[in-house]
């Protein structure tokens, strides 16, 4: 879409005329707000993990096979730390919950950090598809309920050496005895869905259904191409189910869009953080 107006300007104006808002966030968010997965913020925590296996990033990090349990839980006890409980306050978070206020709105996100919970946004609008890194889950998966233990996640942090855990802060499931591991979902064996996780995403399934022949707003915002089909995907096919539609993109990467949904589409590459701040402040 062609506009004379500023790419704030016309957000502002989408987001007004629509009678419902779908908020799809992913990475680029949390990056836009600073909580980056590369650079310092990554060689500052773990300096000891990127010396001994190369580490280019935090995600592939926190995606690998470990030795063992104790050296697992060294990274996963900083990360949980940097990532979810001592993560501060996002403003770009802040910002968004400012330009939703009185509007009907809920939010999909694929991320798993505490954003949301310190931007202190209504989370009976938020479903966190993906998981969440304060919680905890059988190895095995044998059953369907997260755990959570701070305290313990803070001894992990304070009491490794030589990036391993002491043995005995191994924290293991109460049903079968396997190892316990961070509420993530996995490529290949899923994530275990707690009663809360159901009950997140009936939430989110019923404002779609609610929704559905309204003048809505697909708002995706920092989504890559990572997992698709949790956010991407199902924007652009509601898109082209509804012909009042719309599909906004805020991403500075050019992805592809269907060709039928290019005349419902616009495309946002300025600044996240920037755009949202020129919004809220005003």
């Amino acid at each position: 879409m062609e506009s004379s107006l500023t790419q704030a300007d016309l957000l502002n104006q989408l987001i007004d005329e629509a009678e419902a808002i779908v908020i799809g966030i992913g990475a680029g968010m949390s990056a836009a707000a600073g909580f980056t997965y590369a650079g310092k913020r990554f060689t500052d925590a773990f300096p000891d993990f990127i010396a001994k296996y190369r580490f280019l990033d935090m995600l592939q990090a926190s995606l690998f096979d470990f030795e063992d349990e104790q050296e697992y839980w060294a990274f996963q006890s900083r990360f949980s730390l940097l990532n979810f409980f001592d993560q501060p306050v996002g403003q770009a978070y802040v910002d968004l919950r400012l330009i939703m206020a009185g509007n009907n709105y809920h939010v999909i996100t694929t991320n798993a950090d505490n954003a949301f919970y310190a931007a202190k946004f209504d989370m009976d609008k938020v479903f966190r598809i993906q998981g969440e890194y304060g919680l905890w889950q059988c190895s095995e998966h044998c059953h369907q309920q997260t755990y959570h233990d701070e305290v313990l996640i803070r001894q992990m942090a304070r009491e490794q050496s030589n990036m391993k855990i002491p043995a005995n802060l191994v924290p293991h499931c109460p049903k079968c005895g396997a190892g316990l591991e961070i509420n993530k979902r996995n490529e290949e064996k899923g994530m275990v869905e707690d009663g809360q996780f159901h009950e997140q995403n009936e939430r989110y399934g019923q404002f779609l259904k609610a929704n559905q022949d309204k003048k809505i707003l697909f708002l995706e915002i920092g989504v890559g191409h990572t997992t698709p089909q949790f956010i991407k995907h199902p924007f652009q096919q509601m898109t082209e189910e509804n012909a009042k539609a719309l599909f906004v993109t805020m991403n500075q990467k050019d992805y592809f869009i269907p060709h039928p949904i290019r005349p419902q589409t616009v495309r946002i590459d300025a600044d996240i953080a920037e755009v949202l701040h020129e919004l809220a402040s005003e």
